[in-house]
């Protein structure tokens, strides 16, 4: 029997390799990472995250649409989606409402189906409270979300750019649920800085994202 070259042998396995991470980053799992702090303090800056891609369905990588559904996003998922505005940008917020939730937002205080919506990680950082005819930040609504859509917002409330600015998310823009962090350090120093090592954050890694 006629034994490959080496050279075969090791480009077919680095074919393989190549086709099997291109699988898994399409379908199964992408790693993002944070670049700013609209989702602190569950999520801050410089951390590394794998985004489950089959927690709700199994889409068309190259449209984007759903094949096989397997559930619904649920209120707290976080999830990482395409930006409406742009959607060459990832974004990552906080699923507060579902299709069919009525959203209203009265002095900061979230309400869905006139019930209040609490989220543990919340947090605000400004004390003052903008009315509606200024902004939507603090005074929202009601609005309902319509059929295959979410309705999101960033755990720092007063520093989120979401859906009480741009509206809702449709579910075909979803690219999965977030949920570990695999690395985070402190992204203001340099790569190659001793400081950028000495800030890992050892604590977090390895933390489940809820």
């Amino acid at each position: 029997m006629k034994q490959k070259s080496v050279i075969r042998e090791y480009t077919e396995a680095i074919l393989i390799a190549l086709i099997l991470a291109l699988f898994i980053r399409t379908f199964i799992v992408q790693a993002f990472k944070i670049p700013s702090g609209s989702m602190l303090p569950t999520l801050q800056i410089g951390d590394h995250i794998l985004v489950s891609k089959f927690s709700y369905a199994l889409k068309n990588p190259f449209t984007g649409n759903i094949l096989v559904s397997f559930s619904e996003p649920e209120r707290g998922d976080i999830i990482v989606f395409k930006y409406p505005v742009k959607h060459d940008v990832d974004y990552i917020k906080r699923v507060v409402g579902v299709a069919g939730d009525r959203i209203e937002i009265k002095d900061k205080k979230v309400y869905v189906n006139n019930e209040l919506f609490e989220v543990e990680q919340a947090i605000y950082l400004d004390n003052s409270i903008m009315g509606a005819e200024k902004s939507p930040r603090d005074n929202l609504g009601p609005i309902t979300v319509p059929p295959l859509s979410v309705f999101v917002m960033g755990d720092n409330r007063d520093n989120s750019h979401d859906s009480r600015f741009w509206g809702f998310v449709d579910e075909n823009e979803i690219r999965g649920k977030a949920f570990i962090i695999y690395w985070s350090w402190d992204i203001q120093h340099s790569p190659l800085s001793l400081k950028r090592f000495q800030s890992i954050r050892w604590e977090r890694l390895g933390n489940t994202i809820d």
